[in-house]
């Protein structure tokens, strides 16, 4: 059995295409030695002798989680330290751990955090060789954000997969387990401990600016399924889960980073739409929950968000539905947090509100001195800073970061983005790109096509036009590549109509196409030039509704290699389509009626 208790069946791993070395490194034995329940008095023993002998100071800072920029953790790269020293006021991610004596740290991508998986290795172990030596003598949760799909910190040579809505596009519980389990793997290989995922948002807004495919779509009670899922394997694999955005981000139309979000939804509306995939969280053992940034008004009609919302955070969350792990608040540096208080008052009033780690506040001095001030007036009591702190140190001890802090840097490569590890990632991707129609029976491509590969790519690095490219050529087929960037111009749009007229068939990428007047402009040009078209959504699945006319679209809901491989197969027709729409997707000419329901894909072509 690949996951202790709440597992996927042996069958369904098979089902999977594990093969048997896949199975044995994902099996029992290396997940119990970092999450095997330890005997409670030993637990109990450890949590209360080190809250003992912690000073007020390391006992704030336990409260703490920040980014720091670097590849190691006594970095002196010049950039790096700049950076630091404007927020942390320190160097690096050694002196931060011996000033603020903090409870974790936030990988980043652009902090430089995750270049390569033995480096990630190796800064991990550094940080918590530093944090060891100090008095207090706790390690450090390390944690990412590795959503898969559309956020992902530890690119390749990492596994990836095609995030929450493709593995529901694909319906089957087991995947989702399966992915969470190879993620929680090869995170806890070099050192991250803490995953901030699974997403259990519900998205019910087509124009949600900042969830889309971050989320498993819809259904609730799809989101439930896949949600607990994803717990119960990213904890079997020693990492700790973090649920998120509580109590439910997925109807807004606006980004807590640039705004404040105000989530209409009535108790009842909340209780059926938002808050099952929580309670199935809740229900199958989660460690941590983020907080949103969002007012509710249903709970709390103070305009607070819920990040600092008593009646959210202690009523609902901590007395209504149990739970009692840690709650972490969403990054204190977004937009819908600070709009309302300063950046001192902040990060008190989300303790004072039920919060127990306090997630990259703007300015670290700033938050934790004014913490240790609320203390010192009486604002917040030591006891109440207790209570979170007991709560840390449990989830240290439970997933097994006390007795094994360190990783085997040389271990790595035979864990991260193995074979085995990267064809199951496949097999799952390649049961999720959905096809939604096909009215001039453009699919399959033709192998006597010319294909032309345009449309959508990342403005830095056109990766995504060149992978759809390579895997046609893969599949035998002529194919040129005509990136035209993230938002075309009238120019590209001319070129890539112009090739098009030469090519025997073109496929057009798409992604977020209602912000990008461009990109709509391209697709309707492509499609009145007489040329052979299709258009493919590359990340959510609403962009046909900018031109809801094409008459072949598909959907992948991701724009990394792995979906485009999968991509690829479906167009030349050695893969049929078997995702289905975990999402409804309106008519803009005929409100209330779907353009394409729940549900829909088509299953052969």
């Amino acid at each position: 059995m690949p996951f202790p208790e709440h597992s996927v069946s042996r069958r369904a791993i098979l089902a999977a295409g594990v093969t048997a070395a896949t199975a044995v490194a994902l099996n029992a034995p290396r997940a119990m030695a970092a999450t095997a329940p330890p005997a409670p008095a030993a637990e109990t023993g450890w949590v209360n002798s080190t809250l003992r002998r912690m000073t007020l100071e390391e006992k704030v800072g336990q409260l703490f989680t920040t980014r720091v920029y670097g590849e190691s953790a006594d970095t002196s790269d010049p950039d790096a330290v700049r950076t630091n020293q404007s927020f942390l006021g320190v160097d690096n991610a050694a002196q931060a751990v011996a000033r603020y004596h903090l409870g974790g740290f936030v990988y980043f991508a652009y902090a430089g955090n995750t270049r390569a998986p033995e480096q990630v290795a190796g800064l991990s172990n550094g940080i918590q060789r530093v944090a060891l030596e100090q008095s207090s003598r706790v390690p450090l949760l390390l944690s990412i954000d590795q959503e898969q799909g559309a956020v992902v910190r530890l690119g390749p040579p990492a596994t990836q997969f095609p995030g929450n809505m493709a593995l529901a596009a694909g319906r089957s519980v087991a995947d989702a387990g399966i992915a969470a389990g190879i993620t929680g793997q090869e995170l806890r290989s070099v050192g991250v401990n803490q995953n901030l995922a699974p997403v259990a948002d519900v998205n019910v807004n087509p124009a949600n600016p900042v969830i889309g495919v971050r989320s498993f779509g819809e259904s609730p009670e799809l989101a439930a399924e896949m949600v607990a899922a994803q717990v119960r394997a990213y904890q079997a694999a020693g990492v700790a889960a973090t649920v998120k955005h509580f109590p439910g981000h997925g109807d807004t139309a606006v980004d807590s980073h640039s705004g404040l979000p105000v989530i209409n939804h009535s108790r009842t509306e909340l209780d059926r739409i938002d808050l099952p995939p929580f309670r199935a969280a809740i229900a199958a053992g989660a460690d941590v929950l983020m907080t949103a940034h969002i007012v509710v008004p249903a709970l709390d009609p103070s305009g607070d968000p819920a990040t600092l919302s008593h009646p959210i955070l202690t009523g609902l969350l901590r007395e209504e539905l149990g739970f009692d792990g840690v709650v972490v608040t969403d990054s204190l540096g977004m937009a819908g947090v600070r709009q309302k208080y300063g950046d001192e008052r902040v990060p008190v009033l989300a303790l004072k509100a039920g919060a127990d780690m306090l997630v990259n506040p703007p300015v670290m001095r700033i938050a934790y001195e004014a913490v240790l001030a609320a203390v010192r007036s009486g604002e917040l009591t030591e006891r109440r800073i207790e209570e979170s702190v007991a709560r840390v140190l449990r989830l240290k001890w439970r997933r097994g970061i006390v007795r094994a802090p360190f990783v085997g840097t040389a271990d790595v490569a035979d864990t991260v983005g193995t074979p085995d590890h990267l064809a199951v990632a496949q097999r799952i991707t390649d049961r999720t790109t959905t096809l939604l129609r096909d009215e001039a029976g453009a699919l399959p491509l033709r192998p006597t096509d010319r294909v032309l590969v345009t449309g959508w790519d990342d403005p830095a690095a056109p990766t995504t036009t060149a992978a759809l490219g390579r895997a046609l050529t893969d599949r035998g087929l002529a194919t040129d590549v005509l990136s035209t960037g993230a938002k075309p111009s009238r120019a590209r749009i001319d070129a890539a109509v112009a090739a098009a007229r030469s090519h025997g068939a073109t496929v057009v990428l798409t992604n977020r196409a209602a912000a990008d007047p461009g990109q709509q402009q391209l697709v309707k040009a492509l499609l009145a030039s007489g040329a052979r078209v299709v258009v493919v959504a590359v990340r959510d699945p609403y962009d046909v509704m900018c031109f809801p006319e094409v008459p072949t679209y598909l959907t992948t809901y991701a724009f990394n290699d792995v979906a485009m491989r999968s991509l690829a197969g479906v167009l030349t027709g050695a893969i049929q389509p078997a995702g289905r729409l975990p999402v409804t997707i309106p008519d803009p000419t005929r409100p209330g009626t779907p353009l394409f329901p729940f549900g829909a894909g088509l299953t052969t072509i």
